[in-house]
């Protein structure tokens, strides 16, 4: 009789630890759990607002835009002076103009007239305010 009393003993024992262990694995896990929630709230914090994250990227990505609208216009405007300095080294013509208009220049017996602006004119309504 001793020998299943102290067999029950045992039993009473191994099955307390074995509670303990299970409620212990059930909280690690709630731990563990728990720890890898955060861990992911915060990799999902940086993707979105680090260093490279996803509002750097759209700024970037809004600037290279505003860059490449100025590199075409700057792309037009260099190629019409291309074709101004090729007009220049070309044609007289294009070379008599330019003088005119930038040195005013006259020809023989010509007579440069200016006009003065019209008082209601939009310039200088715009000078006034």
């Amino acid at each position: 009789m001793t020998r299943l009393n102290t067999t029950g003993a045992v039993s009473k024992r191994s099955s307390t630890f074995v509670r303990l262990y299970e409620r212990g694995r059930v909280g690690w896990r709630k731990v563990v759990t728990g720890a890898a929630a955060v861990l992911a709230v915060a990799m999902g914090y940086h993707v979105i607002f680090g260093q490279n994250g996803l509002t750097v990227y759209q700024q970037k990505r809004n600037d290279a835009q505003s860059l490449d609208g100025q590199l075409r216009s700057l792309q037009r405007e260099n190629d019409l002076l291309k074709g101004h300095v090729e007009r220049l080294q070309n044609d007289p013509n294009a070379i008599e103009h330019q003088a005119r208009e930038e040195l005013h220049y006259t020809r023989p017996g010509e007579v440069i007239v200016y006009m003065p602006a019209p008082v209601g004119s939009s310039s200088a309504g715009a000078a006034k305010q």
